[in-house]
């Protein structure tokens, strides 16, 4: 499931050292109208409603509306369906709020975010053995995969005890070996994503000390396309949007339809029906495009996101830029953060405000 989502900021500074190329000479003629997209897609729970979209024919009865063809297309590994965007071999993508800040954004690739879809509410851990108390942690080696979503929630949750990272020694470990070393006697303390959060969590003496349930809203999954892109074609922006909430509106039914395609994404993810339903009770969807509109033209949105670059800043995730306001941001209503004049992140509320007021 997670299995990869969340080690994409691990390659980030590969995609930051782009960053001083991409500014040294802009390329930015505008692109023509087409009629064929490609929208990349990776397995997690918040982003299966893609995928069985397309397997429903509801991607195609938006895609029809609009007279273009879209094809969803599924990249078995996360950060190779991020870096596979950056590059421009997909039009679009599914992606976390920081991997979206980190790969694309630093490198210099134009991004809009049109749909926050999802914000992890319990998925990513911090876990201690034999201590339920987070001050435990302090001193001690922590088992993580380093530069990740992890990495930032071990930050918030230090930062909510008057810690820092400098009060832990961190190990970097690879999300598929996270859970054979936190059975270690020898590993005390480790954060991680599910589906392995859940396995380990289950080990004698386990106990969750600090979730993304404590800083609800700021682990964020978006859909971005490429800004230069959706300015020349509306329409899919306009596609892409019916088709998600048409979609989350069917998952989210308790009838045996709701049931029969909640059942169809968990095959497609890999995954038991109630191992799916588990992973969606951690999972906050924004299923009513008005609460989508809301959150992100709420204030809160750049407070996080002030903490997401800052974060990534610190960590040289903007590789060689010369501080964190190298990367500019814009928010809804005209705000900004960063440099204005270099924004490259944008989160455009326009399309979700359609889907809001049913004029898609």
């Amino acid at each position: 499931m997670l299995a990869s989502i969340r080690k994409a900021a691990a390659l980030a500074v590969t995609a930051g050292a782009l960053f001083t190329a991409s500014c040294s000479g802009p390329a930015d003629a505008p692109e023509t109208p087409r009629t064929e997209f490609n929208i990349g897609w990776s397995i997690y729970a918040g982003w299966m409603p893609w995928p069985y979209a397309q397997q429903a024919g509801i991607v195609k009865k938006w895609a029809d509306k609009y007279g273009i063809t879209i094809n969803i297309v599924q990249v078995n590994d996360y950060v190779e369906s991020v870096n596979q965007y950056t590059a421009g071999k997909l039009d679009g993508v599914t992606v976390a709020n920081m991997d979206a800040l980190t790969i694309p954004a630093a490198g210099g690739k134009d991004t809009s975010a049109i749909i926050v879809g999802d914000y992890s509410n319990g998925n990513d851990g911090v876990l201690l053995k034999n201590a339920s108390d987070l001050k435990a942690i302090k001193g001690q080696p922590v088992n993580l995969v380093e530069l990740s979503v992890s990495h930032y929630l071990l930050a918030r949750a230090l930062e909510s005890v008057n810690m820092t990272l400098r009060d832990v020694n961190t190990i970097n470990t690879a999300d598929a070996d996270i859970v054979g070393a936190f059975a270690s006697p020898d590993v005390k303390a480790a954060v991680a994503w599910n589906p392995q959060l859940s396995s380990m969590k289950a080990q004698d003496g386990a106990h969750e000390v600090f979730s993304s349930a404590d800083i609800p809203g700021e682990i964020l999954d978006l859909l971005v396309v490429d800004t230069k892109t959706l300015k020349a074609n509306p329409k899919l922006g306009k596609a892409l949007t019916g088709i998600w909430y048409e979609t989350v509106a069917l998952m989210q039914q308790q009838n045996e339809q709701g049931k029969e395609a909640r059942a169809a994404m968990a095959k497609l993810a890999g995954a038991s029906p109630a191992q799916f339903d588990s992973q969606l009770a951690t999972t906050h969807l924004y299923a009513d495009p008005a609460e989508a509109v809301k959150a992100t033209d709420d204030a809160a949105l750049v407070t996080t996101m002030t903490r997401v670059r800052d974060f990534s800043f610190a960590q040289g995730l903007f590789g060689g830029a010369p501080s964190a306001d190298t990367v500019g941001m814009s928010f809804p209503g005209g705000k900004t953060l960063g440099n204005a004049q270099n924004v490259t992140l944008r989160f455009d509320d326009s399309f979700m405000k359609m889907a809001a007021d049913k004029k898609l």
